[in-house]
């Protein structure tokens, strides 16, 4: 396996231009992947898939609108902006379909992009994410925030004295601690912006509250899953965001969710939490494995 550094690339999408990441096959007939990232991630979190896969696809993983690089696109926001979005990358590509991988939201994305656009999609590979649960009606939507992605929306109302601070501050993070890597630093520092002694996150507060609160509410979004026609599968971390025992998922939460077997495959990722899944080699081998297994 090789480490390999990825083009920046851009692409027009509805009010602007996306920013992406991408790493080209060794054949250029090779199959098409495009990646969705999390809620306060970036494109660069695929780095380590991308290296596990070696070459053997064409990997494309945009900057989502309102983060990193594409941080100036305005709204809508949302699953469904997202997906447009990603469809429009194909279209830039020229491509008629492509496989759709995700990580926690960007698994909704590419569920969402899946039922919405079936002829673009020929199979989907969902990471730690993509399967909702009902919230409770009348909640306050940042309160429900605040319980299911909390440090995540404190760190972005944070500034930090220097590019060394903000590696400090994540490599003291529970769930990355142990296994911090070149690749994780790099995905990382690609989301800092603004000047010292005031950096500060580029995901835009508005973009993940709307986001957030689609995910978690929007039937259209949290049901996604449960309407797709393609080959599909769930890798799940067997820990949580923070390292914790209780993961996003467990056998009894995909149970209680009801997914079609005939339609979507429920793997664990065994020793991965919510980040290591895709970060660290033992995680990004396996889901590099999946994405092999369906192109």
């Amino acid at each position: 396996m090789r480490r390999r550094r990825p083009e920046r690339i851009e692409f027009d999408v509805d009010g602007g231009r996306l920013a992406a990441h991408r790493w080209p096959a060794d054949d250029p007939g090779a199959p098409l992947v495009l990646a969705a990232h999390g809620i306060t991630g970036n494109g660069l979190t695929w780095a380590r898939v991308a290296d596990h896969l070696d070459a053997a696809v064409e990997f494309v993983a945009p900057d989502l609108r309102g983060r990193a690089a594409s941080a100036a696109l305005d709204g809508p926001y949302g699953m469904a902006a997202h997906a447009a979005d990603l469809v429009a990358v194909l279209d830039s590509l020229g491509a008629r379909s492509a496989v759709l991988v995700g990580h926690s939201m960007g698994a909704f994305v590419a569920s969402v992009a899946a039922v919405r656009y079936p002829d673009r999609v020929s199979s989907v590979v969902l990471v730690d994410g993509g399967v909702g649960f009902a919230v409770p009606p009348g909640l306050d939507i940042d309160t429900v925030l605040e319980a299911t992605i909390g440090p995540a929306m404190r760190r972005l109302r944070m500034t930090f004295p220097s590019r060394a601070a903000y590696t400090e501050f994540w490599q003291a993070h529970p769930a990355l601690a142990a296994d911090w890597a070149p690749w994780i630093d790099e995905a990382m520092q690609h989301d800092l912006v603004g000047e010292a002694p005031q950096l500060r996150s580029s995901c835009r507060l508005d973009a993940v509250r709307v986001d957030g609160a689609d995910l978690l509410t929007a039937d259209d979004s949290r049901n996604a899953v449960r309407a797709l026609t393609m080959p599909a599968v769930l890798l799940w971390a067997q820990r949580g965001m923070l390292d914790e025992p209780q993961g996003m998922y467990d056998e009894s939460r995909l149970e209680q969710a009801k997914l079609d077997p005939e339609r979507i495959r429920t793997v664990m990722v065994p020793d991965t939490n919510h980040y290591v899944i895709i970060y660290a080699d033992r995680g990004a081998a396996t889901v590099a494995t999946h994405i092999r297994n369906v192109t």
